[in-house]
C-alpha cells in the first residue's frame, strides 16, 4: 500500500472488506480494522465485517511525506451512525506517523478536545514512524489528563519496555514485535508472540 494515499480507491475497499469476511470465522476474539489513512473508509469496511472498532486519525491538520493532511471526522461519525454501527468504537490516533501537527496546541489539550468536540472512543499515542515508542512524556501528560475514555500507546511497545508502558497506558497497540526479527514487513512470528503475550499476563 506504498507509497501512502490519503483516500482509499474503490478496489483496495473491496479487497480489504473480502480480506476480512475471509478471515473472520477463525477468528477468536474481537477484531477491529483500520485501512490508512483514510477514516471514512476504514468505518464502512467495519461496518459492512461487523468489527468492533475502527483505528484511524480522525482529527488534526498534518504536514506529512504525502501531502497535507486533514480528516473529516464528521463524515465517518456520520457514515458509523448512518450505517447503524454506533456501537463500533471510534480509536483516534492524534499525532500521526510520518507526519507533524501544525496544531501547536500541547498534545494532553489536543486529546482533551478529540474527546471532548469529535467523541473519541479512546485516544492513541504515537510514535514518530511505525515501530519506534511514543515519547513517553507525551503518553503521560495524556494519560494523565484523559480520564473518561482509554488512553493507549499506538507505536513501539515491545517485550522490554510494556511494564513501563503499561504502567501509564490502559492498553497496547502492537505490530511491529510480533513479526519475524521485529521488522515490519515480515510475517508473524508466533513465538514473539506468546513470549510478550506471557509477560501481559503478569501485568494483568
Amino acid at each position: 500500500d506504498r507509497p501512502y494515499v490519503f483516500k482509499a480507491p474503490p478496489e483496495g475497499i473491496a479487497a480489504m472488506t473480502a480480506i476480512v469476511q475471509a478471515v473472520k470465522p477463525e477468528l477468536k476474539v474481537p477484531f477491529g480494522v483500520n485501512y490508512l489513512w483514510d477514516p471514512t473508509a476504514s468505518v464502512a469496511i467495519g461496518a459492512a465485517t461487523g468489527a468492533r472498532f475502527v483505528r484511524e486519525i480522525f482529527t488534526g491538520l498534518f504536514a506529512s511525506d504525502m501531502g497535507l493532511w486533514e480528516p473529516d471526522c464528521a463524515a465517518a461519525s456520520r457514515l458509523r451512525h448512518n450505517l447503524g454501527r454506533d456501537d463500533m468504537k471510534l480509536l483516534f490516533n492524534i499525532n500521526a506517523e510520518f507526519a507533524h501537527s501544525l496544531d501547536q496546541r500541547p498534545i494532553e489539550l489536543r486529546a482533551k478536545s478529540a474527546v471532548f468536540s469529535s467523541m473519541a472512543d479512546a485516544i492513541l499515542v504515537s510514535g514518530p514512524i511505525t515501530g519506534q515508542p511514543a515519547d513517553q512524556s507525551h503518553l503521560r501528560s495524556v494519560c494523565e489528563t484523559i480520564k473518561d475514555v482509554p488512553v493507549f500507546a499506538n507505536t513501539g511497545v515491545n517485550i522490554d519496555n510494556v511494564r513501563d508502558v503499561l504502567s501509564l497506558a490502559s492498553g497496547v497497540v502492537i505490530g511491529t514485535h510480533f513479526k519475524i526479527d521485529g521488522n515490519t514487513w515480515n510475517a508473524v512470528d508466533g513465538d514473539r508472540v506468546k513470549r510478550f503475550m506471557d509477560v501481559v499476563a503478569t501485568l494483568r
